[in-house]
């Protein structure tokens, strides 16, 4: 063999081999994962809350798929439990559901099942098992650390006997000691309170890590005006605008 000719072998035998390496990066190209989250959704079927009981579960419909889908730029969780606030006993434990029950469900497949499953009943509104079972949710299904958003819609007034019989000492009375240390960024919003029991959940529940963000129902109620009837979730750019303003707003901890 020519000198050339084992020259013009080498060079083949290369770039072959270049080729080869160029294709086996190519297909290990890691692939887009979604960050760990947790959201919890918490329904309140009281009869306290009756009043927007309807306009809650249209707009937890939206927000559910919006959420699991990750439209808008909506943050996509990779767990989520959806349960009810409270029962017709004190200190009664509630069932959640998990994030698979709603993964193929279309907007009015969601709100025909949280109808169903959380309909709007006179019973207690009590946060106490509500938080101490989404605590035990979140450490036996080993979510700790992740960020943890809990989403509630109600009215916000606890129903339980105050040892001074005064409304301010429920809200003192709320314990949210379970989801204190459960992970660097746990975060409360109370979306469709009053005004006033928006600054009480703010200024009276006792937290230290606990992030917490309140949405009164004067402003929960004027999400339909950014909602485009006809269009479907994927073109609801507006509203996904409007619930990351206004619902999922980023909150710094007391701690910072």
């Amino acid at each position: 063999m020519t000198l050339n000719k084992m020259k013009l072998s080498i060079a083949a035998v290369i770039a072959v081999a270049t080729v080869i390496a160029l294709t086996a990066c190519g297909s290990n190209k890691p692939e887009t994962r979604i960050a760990r989250s947790t959201l919890v959704v918490g329904i309140d079927v009281s009869g306290s809350f009756a009043s927007n009981y309807e306009n809650s579960i249209d707009f937890a419909s939206n927000y559910l798929y919006a959420r699991l889908h990750g439209l808008g730029g909506l943050k996509q969780p990779t767990a989520v439990f959806v349960g009810s606030i409270g029962g017709e006993r004190p200190q009664e434990t509630k069932s959640f559901q998990p994030i698979h029950t709603f993964q193929s469900l279309s907007v009015a497949q969601i709100g025909a099942f949280l109808r169903k499953e959380y309909p709007a009943r006179d019973g207690l509104t009590d946060f106490n098992p509500f938080f101490r079972r989404v605590a035990a949710l979140v450490k036996r299904q080993n979510l700790v650390l992740s960020p943890i958003d809990i989403v509630m819609f109600t009215d916000g007034v606890p129903d339980m006997v105050s040892p001074k019989n005064d409304s301010l000492s429920k809200y003192l009375a709320i314990n949210l000691g379970d989801l204190e240390y459960l992970s660097k960024s746990v975060t409360i919003r109370v979306l469709y309170p009053r005004p006033t029991v928006a600054v009480r959940w703010e200024k009276k529940v006792p937290r230290h890590r606990v992030r917490m963000w309140t949405v009164d129902d004067e402003v929960m109620n004027t999400w339909r005006k950014h909602y485009i009837n006809g269009l479907p979730p994927e073109q609801q750019g507006t509203l996904w605008k409007w619930i990351a303003d206004n619902v999922d707003f980023r909150v710094r901890s007391l701690a910072l």
